[in-house]
């Protein structure tokens, strides 16, 4: 009898674990997410100084990977190497044009511990669309 209860309380224990080690991992690469994000925010924003608007990749703007931001960015100095995300997601990057210039951004990605809803975001722009599957975004200062 004690030993079966000495086994229930075993595997009770190594369940909350199990559960608790996942929530820390996801919680972990969401903050490596928003990390990047700033970093990316800060190479946008010396990129604007230089230029006075900030890079459209592809010149509609609309959401994109912010790989297409490689040759802008990482070629012109303003960042050692794009960030990848460290799940399957990516990040996406939209410039926002007002009055034909590319005075305004959005970075978004996808926060893995987010049940379902969206948290907080900064950006003006839908990020529940079906290409981007973000539900986290940021945009210039």
């Amino acid at each position: 009898m004690e030993v079966l209860v000495s086994a229930s309380i075993i595997a009770i224990l190594t369940v909350i674990g199990v559960v608790s080690y996942s929530s820390v991992n996801k919680r972990s690469r969401d903050v490596k997410r928003k990390s990047d994000m700033e970093q990316l925010r800060s190479a946008l924003e010396m990129y604007r100084t230089g230029s006075s608007a900030y890079p459209n990749p592809n010149g509609d703007g609309v959401f994109v990977p912010v790989s297409q931001l490689s040759a802008t960015l990482v070629s012109g100095n303003y960042m050692p190497a794009i960030p990848s995300d460290p799940g399957a997601y990516g990040y996406w990057y939209q410039a926002i044009p007002t009055s034909g210039v590319y005075n305004s951004y959005c970075i978004c990605g996808k926060l893995e511990s987010i049940a379902g809803g969206s948290e907080q975001s900064t950006c003006t722009v839908s990020l529940d669309s079906g290409t981007t599957g973000c539900n986290y975004g940021i945009k210039n200062p």
